[in-house]
């Protein structure tokens, strides 16, 4: 790392297995490759995207357990480091890393990162947390110098919670198709339900947690399962795990639900599948909707707020659902099995997800002096 300081510093929980660490890995990759020279603010440093990071990114732990007990460490990396722009991740991130040029008092750009669509989160919990929430955002991102959505719906959930101008918020899709994709999912998959070949196997992925809504997912695959013979698969792991579980016995469809927890490719079981779902009340994005129509798997998702109708481009390349209905869930299911929708152009579709372009667009929204138009 040269001494001269970097172009970005990246501001950041790792804190599992998340999708927002794998982004933040793709970006820097790309970044990288085009000559910027990035340090990398870990607030917690854990989980397996901490042995993915792309050569040349100074990684900085700042030994804290939470944003805020991680403001002293930034406040004195601010004065030392001076980065021309600043990138927080997430909410919490944000109102540390303003507090921190506030009393630092330097002239470091800050720049939001959102990965999810907050009202939709807040709308189902206390209403004490959303009021907070709002007057919080209303202040701290209104400190920012931009804030950046991770899809338009994301990009227009953060003008309208924090009422900022439309000029203060971009949109930037994650960095999610990888050249090496085609090749990681053509792997093959240690699993019976794929070499039997005996009935079609829909597969789904993400945190077992309530934001994915895998019960209406199982209620869905139930009523296909009344049908015809099929299995599904859920990669992930989370704190629903023994609920979901409980729920497959009750619908006596245990035989034929596999939960497997996390697997290393997920790319190999999404093209082994014959379908992928997904079940989402919210998103921000919805990484696993692209990735599995870059292996050219067929898809099915609920149209929630935001990434999947934007992905799907308004249904073209798989039908949209109105979140925690199961009836139409199971008919859009038994319908793409049937009859999978056509896709031309698929590498034209899903140009606008790939490394290159993300990188491309931070790089040009945020003003970043990178050296060199490299390849990722």
């Amino acid at each position: 790392m040269s001494g001269d300081g970097p172009d970005l510093a990246i501001f950041v929980s790792y804190s599992g297995e998340g999708g927002v660490e794998q982004v933040i890995n793709l970006l820097l990759r790309g970044l990288t490759a085009r000559g910027c020279r990035v340090d990398l603010l870990l607030i917690k440093a854990r989980g397996r995207h901490l042995k993915t990071f792309p050569p040349g990114v100074n990684v900085i732990r700042l030994e804290a357990d939470h944003t805020l007990t991680a403001l002293p460490a930034l406040i004195h990396y601010l004065r030392r480091r001076r980065p021309p722009v600043l990138m927080a991740v997430r909410h919490r991130a944000i109102k540390a890393a303003v507090l921190a040029r506030t009393i630092a008092r330097t002239p470091t750009r800050i720049v939001g990162q959102i990965h999810t669509t907050a009202s939709a989160a807040l709308d189902s919990g206390k209403p004490l947390k959303k009021r907070l929430w709002l007057r919080q955002a209303r202040r701290y991102y209104g400190m920012t110098e931009l804030m950046i959505g991770v899809s338009e719906g994301v990009a227009d959930d953060i003008r309208r919670m924090a009422q900022l101008p439309a000029e203060r918020v971009s949109a930037i899709y994650n960095p999610i198709i990888t050249p090496e994709l085609p090749q990681l999912a053509t792997e093959p998959v240690d699993h019976p339900w794929f070499t039997e070949h005996d009935r079609p196997v829909v597969i789904s992925a993400g945190r077992l947690t309530r934001q994915k809504d895998f019960p209406t997912l199982l209620r869905a695959f139930a009523t296909l399962h009344a049908e015809r013979p099929c299995r599904l698969i859920i990669l992930g792991e989370g704190k629903d795990r023994a609920k979901l579980e409980a729920q497959a016995n009750e619908l006596g469809i245990a035989a034929d639900v596999a939960l497997p927890g996390h697997v290393d490719n997920p790319f190999a079981w999404m093209a082994a599948a014959d379908l992928f779902v997904l079940s989402s009340i919210w998103e921000g994005f919805g990484n696993v909707l692209a990735e599995a129509l870059a292996v050219g798997t067929p898809v099915v998702a609920t149209d929630c707020p935001s990434g999947p109708r934007e992905i799907l481009q308004d249904g073209r390349l798989g039908p949209l659902v109105t979140p925690g209905d199961a009836e139409a869930l199971a008919s859009a299911m038994a319908e793409t099995l049937d009859h999978p929708p056509r896709i031309d152009d698929l590498e034209a579709a899903l140009g606008a997800f790939t490394i290159d372009a993300a990188a491309d667009n931070y790089a040009r929204t945020l003003e970043l002096k990178c050296r060199d138009h490299g390849v990722s």
